[in-house]
């Protein structure tokens, strides 16, 4: 049975898990808060841009070869981009990710799979497995920029030009919530036809220089749009998964404070009765020798 002791020490314990997970929940939300208004503010502009992309597409003379990066391929080389934390503590933010690239991993019909890993999480678990890693990109999620998507994008559509590689997806969780993260696969390049407006390619809208050339400056930059709306969406859910642990683990860490110190009163007054029983039975005895 525990002694006092050993129970006070376990409260202390739990005490000060407490005040960590607490602290880790406020340095969260605070930095969730800015993560969110940056996403809210990316959303509308990379929706604008799809818009404008689609309009263009429509308005581009038919003349000649599509744009590179707009040109489908049938071969077997596929790179999927996995999006993770560097961090832990978020709840299954990082390893629903992992499942699910996994997944898509083993399921893929091309013959060539390699793999680009962002965040330490990503980076960790698959430099254990066979798949072929082609870059890693960690320690940048505190003071992520629209460079380290520039840098990113830039890769791929590099790849995608010298022909190393077919098709390049995004996998990532998207924020919908603060206590809902969506694994979402986006497929990057080829830039998919879904991508072209509809009720935007009505609009008859008078381009300088042409639609053309105008194209062709506006795809990388909505890839690289694709790929800083991706990281910040991360970033959000990220922040949110380890809110809603941290807010849960303070919660438990409650509750097993309330068991011990349950357990903790019990010991004490079992303790003080037995106590109370030495000391009247040794009054008895007392009190027999005296009369004897």
């Amino acid at each position: 049975m525990a002694t006092l002791r050993d129970i006070q020490r376990r409260i202390r314990s739990v005490q000060s898990t407490q005040k960590i997970t607490r602290a880790m929940k406020l340095v969260a939300a605070a930095k969730l808060r800015r993560a969110q208004e940056r996403i809210v503010s990316a959303r509308p502009y990379a929706t604008k841009m799809a818009e404008l992309l689609g309009n263009l597409m429509s308005a581009s003379s038919g003349d000649g070869a599509p744009h590179p990066l707009l040109q489908g391929r049938e071969g077997p080389r596929r790179q999927i981009v996995i999006i993770t934390a560097d961090k832990g503590l978020a709840g299954a933010f990082n390893s629903n990710i992992i499942r699910r690239a996994l997944e898509l991993i083993r399921s893929s019909s091309a013959a060539d799979v390699t793999l680009v890993v962002v965040g330490r999480k990503a980076r960790d678990f698959y430099r254990r497995r066979p798949w072929t890693i082609k870059r890693d990109m960690i320690g940048f999620w505190d003071r992520l920029a629209y460079d380290h998507a520039r840098e990113l994008a830039d890769f791929f559509i590099q790849q995608y030009l010298d022909n190393e590689v077919d098709e390049v997806d995004l996998l990532y969780n998207e924020f919908r919530s603060v206590a809902v993260q969506r694994p979402v696969r986006q497929q990057l390049l080829p830039i998919p036809k879904a991508e072209q407006g509809t009720e935007a390619a009505a609009v008859d809208y008078i381009y300088e220089p042409g639609p053309d050339v105008i194209l062709g400056d506006l795809l990388p930059r909505h890839v690289r749009m694709q790929v800083y709306r991706a990281l910040m969406e991360s970033l959000a859910g990220e922040y949110g998964a380890r809110m809603t642990a941290m807010e849960a683990a303070t919660k438990n860490a409650e509750e097993m404070i309330d068991v011990l110190t349950i357990q903790y009163n019990k010991a004490r007054q079992e303790k003080i009765t037995k106590e109370l029983l030495d000391i009247v039975g040794g009054a008895e005895a007392l009190r027999q020798g005296a009369e004897a």
